[in-house]
């Protein structure tokens, strides 16, 4: 019985741990609307920087391509919601968001109206594309999201030749629930998929890119954590109470005391 206490003890201490982890893995906070972006850059290269939780404002004219880029980590699923500000009098439009990891690739949106046609004279469009969460590593030949470095492009993708280059304002947020270690896998990558890591020398490879200087806010995890290792220890905890408690239901009350020593 006491390595039955003993045991129920440190499950206790392992389900107290797990509540703080849960806690921390909570999405970071909104950033000072004061210092989010009022731009939006013209292609990857000239993305503008956001932090996810940051609402994003720029303004354009029908027909540009306006480009953002936020970071994303192991096992975040972010979510892009954008709103377009059409002018006064316009003709049908449709608007369409897409967005690409670090290596420029099409990530398909798991849900959300990811294009959206504005009938005449609509005020405004709202878009969204909740992604799918971000692996830790995946098979060279899969187009699964990894940790780095997002782009998100925002384009009207049918307007009449009249509307092309009317005046419109954007607003472009991204934020990101913690999936956790369900979504955790083995193996990592050694940097992550952001622009112009690979550039830089070994000794100066810090936490700044070259192209790209934003990284989540407690750094790339690269998969070495996940909740996944508090409740493997609680199983592991659990079997061995299970171990003791069935040895002790069968192993009996030793020898009857009507039966002599020795037969």
């Amino acid at each position: 019985m006491r390595v039955v206490r003993a045991l129920s003890a440190a499950l206790l201490t392992l389900g107290v741990a797990a509540g703080p982890a849960a806690a921390d893995a909570s999405p970071s906070p909104s950033q000072d609307e004061a210092s989010a972006p009022t731009r939006a850059g013209t292609s990857f290269r000239t993305a503008t920087e956001i932090e996810q939780g940051q609402r994003a404002t720029a303004s354009g004219s029908t027909g540009d391509y306006l480009y953002w880029s936020f970071p994303a980590d192991t096992g975040q699923r972010p979510t892009v919601e954008a709103t377009v500000k059409l002018p006064e009098t316009h003709a049908l439009q449709t608007w369409q968001i897409d967005v690409y990891d670090g290596l420029r690739r099409r990530q398909a949106c798991q849900y959300g109206a990811q294009t959206r046609t504005a009938e005449a004279d609509t005020s405004s469009v709202k878009l969204a594309c909740v992604l799918r969460t971000v692996r830790a590593w995946s098979e060279p030949w899969a187009n699964d999201p990894l940790p780095g470095t997002y782009y998100v492009r925002l384009t009207a993708t049918g307007v009449a030749t009249a509307d092309l280059g009317l005046p419109v304002g954007s607003e472009i947020q991204v934020d990101s629930k913690d999936i956790g270690g369900s979504a955790a896998v083995d193996g990592s990558l050694a940097q992550p998929l952001v622009p112009g890591i690979a550039s830089k020398p070994e000794e100066e490879r810090d936490d700044a890119a070259v192209l790209a200087g934003l990284e989540p806010e407690d750094g790339w995890t690269s998969g070495w954590w996940s909740d996944r290792w508090v409740w493997t220890a609680i199983g592991g905890v659990l079997a061995a109470l299970a171990g003791v408690g069935g040895y002790a239901l069968t192993r009996g009350t030793g020898r009857p005391s009507r039966v002599p020593p020795g037969t």
